[in-house]
């Protein structure tokens, strides 16, 4: 198994919470996820925080990407952008989900 390291600000903060792991494995995307945390708040808060989550995502991605020389931040973020609606709209492989096994 090959996986990546904690972030150090991570290790530093006692209140730090692992929101996701997302591993290729068997073939397929498997995804380990920490929902729920803005649950008591209503399903509208808990999904405009993924919604964050997943931008601020993006944006590394883009900026990881254009340190590789892979282009500038803005136009690999207007393609992450368009792959994510296209993925969206018409899924390249089924997703299917369930509670997992918690972490010892």
């Amino acid at each position: 198994m090959d996986a990546l390291g904690v972030p150090p600000a991570a290790l530093r903060d006692t209140d730090a919470l692992e929101l996701a792991r997302v591993w290729i494995a068997e073939q397929g995307l498997h995804c380990s996820l920490r929902v729920g945390l803005y649950a008591g708040d209503g399903v509208s808060r808990e999904t405009a925080a993924w919604g964050v989550v997943l931008a601020d995502l993006a944006g590394h991605v883009a900026d990881a990407l254009s340190a590789e020389g892979m282009g500038s931040r803005e136009n690999l973020l207007d393609a992450l952008a368009e792959r994510f609606n296209d993925e969206m709209i018409s899924p390249s492989s089924e997703r299917r989900g369930g509670r997992g096994v918690k972490a010892d």
